[in-house]
């Protein structure tokens, strides 16, 4: 890190600190009590501060990382300025550990960009520090700082896992992704892919090799299209994955994430199942449209880095270059939307969380909305392709194998799902420019004031409660 950009990102970090504090503040005085799911989150955390650690909350499904990393840090500050009393282990204090995750997450952004951008360092300074506070305040996450939610430190985490993988530090990297597992069960796949990330570098490394011999000039950043080049593609993997040298250059590399596999192969066995406590309203299924909704997602929130005039004409002229192709991947969409759309009770009775509204009132105007909604679809997931079009074939192969595990089994629409694939889909886009990055920053900054402005001051009440709700992610 130069000097002079040191000094600029100590500042923004600074800056950041204090707002989110300010923010924190605020939404800690007019929602003092757990909401949602921070009941028992809050609970199961005090239990840990009082040493009761043989006692679990059915209605938990995740592992205990969150409230072994909370105690981690409340005890030993406890102890050094003496706190007593009903301010150890309370909703606020909890709630402070996420903000020190968000600091965390702020410098892993920074670091990641730092590294997958590496050729581009000279004359970026300001946009590798403005992508790391911009992506770092992205909505979703950040609204999520201020309450004492999984998502925070399982962000922070799946970052600092994948960041040690892309420096070659792949025993720190499996151990980070235990860490990981301990929030969510699910953040499996994304150490998965840092392992798939291993694999991939090894086959871009054979791809080359065999190509240069070959003098053919298809670098496997290109993604063959013809039917002659996925028949070229399938057959090296194959080949690869048979090589008796081959496989054992990557065992001796990825041992430790096969290690963290076979350990959570063994909690799946034993547990009987990948969910603890509350199974009921967590079970998987083959929901398709997932993968159609977060390539929307993306496109929305990517709209000031990834869409252009120039992307959008290209798209057209694609189209216009390869109609038959596009119609048969519109009729696939077609089946799946048709056969796979799944809808899970709490996306159609919670009128709390913004999912509720957005099927409301467009999926459910008519039956033909979910299928007239495919061609966006399919810009979208164009879009996001292109956008990473400078990635090698091998690694989107991966990242892909890895989305569709972390979507298409979940039957609730969840917008919180969708923080770690974003987030590692725009770290991979080339470094936008300035203005572009300004852009989205302005755009992020909109979206939490407006969310953060109804869930402070848009409350409502159910006919049948007291209580003060309140609408959120």
């Amino acid at each position: 890190m130069e000097k002079f950009e040191g000094y600029i990102f100590t500042a923004l970090c600074s800056t950041n600190f204090l707002v989110s504090c300010l923010l924190f503040s605020k939404i800690t005085r007019v929602q003092r009590e757990p909401y949602m799911d921070e009941i028992f989150h809050v609970r199961q955390a005090q239990k840990y501060c009082y040493g009761k650690f043989n006692e679990w909350d059915p209605m938990i499904t995740t592992l205990p990382g969150l409230y072994l990393a909370s105690v981690g840090v409340i005890k030993p500050v406890v102890w050094l300025v003496d706190l007593t009393g009903k301010v150890v282990c309370s909703t606020a204090m909890l709630r402070f550990i996420n903000l020190l995750f968000n600091c965390g997450i702020l410098y892993l952004l920074y670091l990641i960009i730092c590294k997958l951008h590496l050729k581009e360092k000279t004359k970026t300074a300001s946009r590798r520090v403005l992508s790391a506070l911009s992506l770092s305040t992205f909505p979703v996450l950040y609204f999520f700082n201020f309450l004492y939610y999984t998502d925070a430190g399982s962000t922070f985490f799946i970052l600092f896992t994948y960041l040690m993988t892309l420096y070659g530090c792949h025993k720190a990297s499996a151990l980070l992704g235990v860490f990981a597992i301990f929030f969510r069960q699910t953040n499996i796949i994304w150490v998965a892919f840092c392992a798939a990330t291993v694999v991939a570098n090894k086959m871009d490394e054979t791809w080359r090799t065999e190509q240069s011999k070959k003098k053919d000039d298809k670098s496997p950043c290109q993604i063959p299209f013809s039917v002659s080049g996925v028949r070229r593609v399938m057959r090296f993997l194959l080949e690869f994955l048979t090589t008796a040298n081959h496989v054992k250059a990557v065992t001796l590399v990825a041992w430790p994430y096969i290690l963290v596999a076979v350990g959570f192969i063994t909690f799946i066995v034993l547990n009987d199942g990948i969910v603890i406590g509350d199974r009921t309203n967590h079970e998987a299924c083959l929901n398709f449209p997932q993968l159609f909704y977060f390539f929307s997602f993306a496109l929305f929130f990517s709209i000031p880095t990834s869409l252009c005039y120039h992307r959008a004409l290209r798209f057209l002229q694609t189209l216009k270059k390869q109609p038959l192709l596009y119609l048969l991947i519109t009729g696939l969409c077609l089946l799946l939307v048709w056969k796979f759309t799944f809808v899970h009770k709490y996306l159609l009775a919670d009128n709390r969380h913004f999912p509720f509204y957005v099927w409301k009132r467009i999926f459910q105007k008519h039956e033909a909305v979910r299928f007239a909604l495919i061609p966006a679809y399919v810009f979208a997931a164009w879009n996001f392709m292109d956008t990473l079009k400078s990635r090698s074939l091998f690694w989107i192969l991966a990242f892909l194998v890895c989305l569709l595990a972390a979507t298409v089994p979940q039957k609730l629409l969840e917008f919180r799902y969708f923080i770690v694939p974003y987030l590692l889909y725009r770290l991979h886009m080339p470094l936008p420019s300035l203005t572009r990055l300004v852009l989205e920053f302005l755009l992020y900054t909109a979206v939490n004031a407006a969310t953060l402005y109804i869930f402070v001051n848009k409350t409502f009440q159910w006919p049948n409660s007291p209580a003060v709700q309140r609408f959120m992610w």
